[in-house]
């Protein structure tokens, strides 16, 4: 196909959820995009939609783009085969996807997927849509552009780092972090812990450093040695989940001891 009429999508990554997180990069990518693809997952995240729609207002110069919004599919959270329900989850994405970008947008235009945090951490997009292209019934370029983390947004929020000198970081999830610390290191990153597993830790020398909702208007941070803050940040998770309908939450897992940070 002649390089004017190739579609073309960017999978933008737009920060932890500061509308001045977003970068640079990012922001010369929005003014290229015609169709930006949103995916609506129910009258209770109505908040995350909107401050995608904000960022586009705030940094996009141009008048004619537009968006185009869909259903998110659904998934089980409680099933017990879990990459399984993810497997099933992201073929559904990806026919949805296909049908976006072969429906929705023209030869020669240039679509979106706004991502949360990073596109490259903790989230499908990169893989859902590489298998489109790989897959060879639409014919479209993309790239992806990084965007900040929550990990990183945790840390500076914090005013700490996520390693010490000369140390490991490790990051991982809820349901990994409940088989127990990593072997050979000393701070460890969780994201996605539905279960609050950093309970069975309070027994250890281990600072905690947690957030929920980083760099929005309901941001949350508490931090302090686990044993002391563990019931504290169990009930403030609890109550911010049931006020919203929904939390993003993440947090750093610290042994103590005498090392720099």
């Amino acid at each position: 196909m002649d390089a004017q009429r190739m579609k073309k999508i960017f999978i933008i990554g737009i920060g932890a959820g500061d509308p001045e997180q977003v970068t640079m990069q990012a922001v010369n990518a929005l003014n290229e995009v015609d169709v930006f693809f949103i995916m609506d997952k129910g009258p209770s995240k109505a908040k995350l939609t909107e401050l995608r729609k904000e960022i586009c207002r705030r940094y996009i110069k141009r008048t004619d783009y537009r968006f185009v919004d869909a259903a998110s599919p659904e998934w089980s959270r409680g099933a017990a085969n879990y990459r399984a329900t993810i497997e099933d989850l992201n073929r559904d994405k990806q026919a949805l996807f296909e049908r976006l970008i072969a429906e929705e947008l023209a030869d020669g235009e240039c679509g979106a997927f706004l991502v949360w945090g990073d596109p490259a951490l903790y989230d499908s997009t990169i893989r859902i849509v590489a298998a489109i292209a790989q897959g060879g019934r639409l014919e479209f370029d993309y790239e992806v552009i990084p965007g900040i983390t929550s990990v990183q947004a945790l840390a500076a929020k914090h005013k700490t780092t996520l390693n010490r000198i000369g140390q490991s970081v490790a990051i991982t999830t809820g349901r990994m972090i409940a088989q127990g610390f990593p072997d050979n290191v000393d701070s460890v990153v969780v994201m996605l812990d539905a279960q609050n597993a950093y309970k069975q830790f309070v027994d250890q020398d281990i600072d905690i450093y947690w957030g929920a909702y980083i760099g929005t208007p309901d941001e949350i941070l508490i931090s302090g040695k686990l044993k002391d803050v563990a019931d504290e940040i169990e009930r403030t998770r609890t109550a911010a989940r049931r006020a919203n309908g929904w939390i993003m939450d993440t947090y750093l897992l610290r042994r103590a001891g005498n090392g720099e940070i």
